[in-house]
């Protein structure tokens, strides 16, 4: 299986210096032995802290690192299509920069992905952020779950391992966050195989968190009202 894997991991960056070099450093640890054949992306998306220099010093410890900077930030729709474009692997693998999700977890994606399975999904066993995101977190599954038809058990979590193939099929346009509810509505269209397994979900120890702000939230339902007129009313595809 080792010798088989072919994989991309990638990580979009927004102001994550506090974060982000233990994510690219624990990829690379369970990289090396689950495959022969991987790389290591992170789209920094904008940041204005230190991300792009500790990201350089981690190039010269690990060759096998990409980096791909935005100078301007793209939002985070922006910043997940540079990772998809740049993905160079059969399999690609992505979560946050923020370390709200342990990278070692991707073993599970990886031992539940089969010849039967295009996508695996994680979904978050409980939740560790404040009550307010908490709730808001809620109504937006079930608010996309009923206008989306979206059947998954929890559309916001962004840890997912999927094939490249999926990606070269799957065409997104939405800049924002609600790229996790045009990519997953996609999938589902396009008749792929989606498996989800259970994941472990952290505090965030640094940043903060560039969907549910209170700055953004009012343009969520601007966002989703567009992207449900495109691919529910238009069936746009």
């Amino acid at each position: 299986m080792k010798n088989k894997l072919s994989i991309t991991v990638f990580f979009p960056c927004y102001n994550d210096a506090g974060t982000i070099a233990s994510m690219v450093i624990m990829a690379f640890c369970i990289l090396r032995q689950l495959s022969d054949d991987y790389e290591v992306i992170v789209v920094n998306d904008g940041s204005s802290d230190h991300s792009q220099e500790i990201l350089e010093e981690l190039k010269s410890k690990y060759p096998k690192l990409r980096i791909i900077r935005h100078e301007e930030n793209k939002g985070y729709g922006g910043a997940l299509k540079s990772g998809f474009a740049n993905a160079s692997k059969d399999f690609v693998f992505y979560t946050d920069g923020d370390a709200q999700y342990n990278v070692k977890e991707i073993v599970s994606l990886v031992s539940a992905m089969d010849n039967d399975v295009d996508m695996v999904n994680g979904y978050k066993i409980n939740r560790s952020d404040r009550l307010h995101r908490i709730i808001i977190g809620r109504l937006y599954h079930w608010i996309v779950k009923i206008a989306f038809g979206i059947k998954l058990k929890d559309i916001d979590c962004d840890f997912r391992l999927m094939r490249k193939s999926v990606l070269d099929k799957v065409k997104l346009e939405s800049n924002t966050g609600v790229i996790c509810v045009e990519l997953i509505k996609k999938i589902q269209n396009a008749g792929f195989r989606i498996k989800q397994v259970p994941v472990h979900h952290y505090h965030r120890a640094y940043g903060k968190s560039q969907f549910f702000n209170f700055r953004r939230l009012f343009k969520i339902p601007i966002n989703l009202c567009r992207l449900w007129w495109k691919l529910v009313v238009l069936k746009e595809r």
